[in-house]
């Protein structure tokens, strides 16, 4: 055995290199000090290691950089240089498919981003583009790190520039365990999915230090940017949970959903539950009355393997849903409108959500399946000065880009502008199917009837009686089941119990789909 300059080495003296290299690598594992970890967990947080540790299979970890110290000086950094400095990044697998990761430890820096750490960040962002693997960031960390002046920042920009070309080819999913204030914020903004823990995780682009000597406002850090905030009423978490570890196992069934790149498939799984299984209880879940309102929810479940779906966005606008599940094993997207909300209409925020989740399954080659059963869009001032048209049009487009197989089922109502919004034939989707209880036209019968009869009304003995004639009349002739697939609108009238068997036969002819796109740089999307 030699050196690099041909001297002999002896044997004790590798052992006890190796042995500084084992002690070097336990005190990596430990981290700064038992008084932080004490710290983080007096927090109610797992360090990050512990987070790690609970994403990926047990014992798939591979670290990368471990050793890796800052070289900044100045403001007492030179006398301050732990491993890691502050982010732990590598690979691992999640039921058994390559994922790779990144964890800010609070323990060090606050978890704050310098130099260093960037480019570790940078580096395994890059890997992960190239070998075509999901990105999962534990983020934990209070910014950009003052002492480093600019360089932080552009560490970030590193960062964002990475998001943005990573975006649409692998799937990113940004999980929130503690703070992230200021530009920071924009990373997890970029990325496809937000996790977020309730207590411990905030987001916001100016605190509310800054907020109270701005405006004068006294609010929380939870109050302004907490989990429920941004679950609730911002739309910027798509998940929220009460503790790390169901959310870090969300984060892993989320994982088994996807594919690992958009030139792959999402898993297909043998499922137990028959394809022809027939759907009895859905003649009784919806109701005839177009006027009376039901949970979708239960459509849903009884339409999916199992009853099993993931609901993307659950407690923001919650008059659409949007959730990822499985028809004979294989990975569906499902956009619904909600009869028990707001009667399920479109309007601002239902829109922009929809529209982002059809464009994530676009991406990775998840078909959509849309559930029709929409009045039309929400009327009000706020509404149209709030911008209904453009957002609206972000749906709009979406479906109309969207290359996937798309199939749309119309339980109920399909008025107006809603209808050709929410993936009619008419904008591209592949197969249109109706329940006998569709209901598709301009507008509900009774407008239509004040519209079109308005003078014989008007000068009827019994206005009354004449428009209940006339709305009866309009329904008769215009809003038949079957007047939309007389004219070739719908593709088929189908019996509901029927509905599951249905959609996995439609979805295994369009298993080989392809759609030619223009030959263009991108388009110019609705904002």
């Amino acid at each position: 055995m030699s050196n690099l300059e041909g001297a002999p080495v002896e044997a004790s003296d590798v052992r006890g290199r190796v042995a500084e290299l084992h002690a070097i690598r336990e005190q990596v594992r430990r981290g700064p000090s038992e008084r932080a970890t004490q710290a983080q967990k007096a927090k109610g947080k797992l360090t990050a290691r512990e987070r790690i540790d609970l994403l990926l299979d047990e014992g798939s970890f591979s670290e990368v950089e471990p050793l890796r110290r800052h070289r900044a000086t100045g403001f007492g950094l030179e006398s301050k240089k732990p491993y890691t400095d502050g982010v732990i990044t590598g690979w691992g697998t999640v039921h058994g498919r390559t994922v790779f990761v990144y964890a800010h430890d609070f323990r060090i820096f606050g978890g704050a981003l310098g130099e260093a750490h960037a480019t570790k960040i940078h580096k395994i962002m890059d890997m992960a583009i190239s070998a075509g693997a999901p990105l999962v960031s534990l983020n934990d960390g209070a910014g950009a790190r003052i002492q480093e002046g600019v360089s932080a920042l552009a560490g970030y920009g590193g960062i964002f520039q990475r998001n943005t070309k990573a975006s649409g080819v692998i799937p990113q999913i940004s999980v929130m365990l503690g703070p992230c204030a200021g530009g920071a914020a924009y990373s997890p903004a970029l990325t496809d999915f937000v996790f977020m823990v309730r207590e411990t995780s905030q987001m916001f682009i100016t605190g509310p230090d800054v907020v109270r000597a701005v405006t004068g406002e006294e609010i929380s850090q939870n109050g302004l940017g907490g989990a429920d905030v941004h679950a609730e009423t911002s739309g910027v978490a798509h998940f929220a949970y009460d503790d790390e570890e169901t959310c870090l196992e969300e984060v892993r069934y989320l994982l088994s959903l996807l594919p690992q790149n958009n030139r792959e498939n999402p898993p297909r799984v043998a499922s137990e539950d028959p394809a022809d299984r027939t759907g009895e209880v859905l003649l009784d879940l919806v109701p005839a009355d177009g006027n009376r309102p039901y949970d979708m929810r239960k459509v849903i479940e009884e339409l999916v393997d199992d009853g099993d779906y993931l609901e993307v966005h659950e407690r923001w606008a919650t008059n659409i849903i949007c959730a990822l599940s499985r028809l004979d094993g294989q990975v569906v997207g499902i956009i619904a409108n909600q009869p028990q909300s707001l009667a399920g209409v479109l309007d601002i925020e239902a829109s922009e959500k929809a529209a982002r989740f059809i464009q994530m399954c676009d991406a990775f080659n998840i078909p959509i399946i849309t559930l029709l059963d929409v009045p039309g869009f929400l009327p009000g001032v706020d509404q149209e000065h709030g911008g209904i048209i453009r957002h609206g049009a972000k749906l709009l487009y979406a479906y109309c880009n969207a290359t996937v197989p798309r199939i749309s089922v119309i339980l109920r109502k399909a008025y107006g502008g809603a209808y050709i919004v929410m993936d009619s034939q008419s904008i591209g989707a592949d197969l249109t199917y109706a329940w006998p209880t569709n209901e598709i036209a301009v507008m509900g019968a009774e407008g239509a009837a004040n519209v079109i009869f308005r003078k014989q009304i008007a000068e009827a003995d019994d206005p009354e009686a004449m428009r209940a004639r006339m709305v009866k009349e309009y329904k008769a002739e215009l809003m038949h089941p079957y007047y939309a697939a007389e004219r070739g609108l719908v593709d088929d009238v189908i019996d509901p119990v029927e509905t599951r068997s249905v959609l996995i036969k439609s979805l295994a002819m369009l298993a080989t789909k392809h759609a030619d796109l223009p030959s263009r740089k991108h388009g110019n999307p609705p904002q």
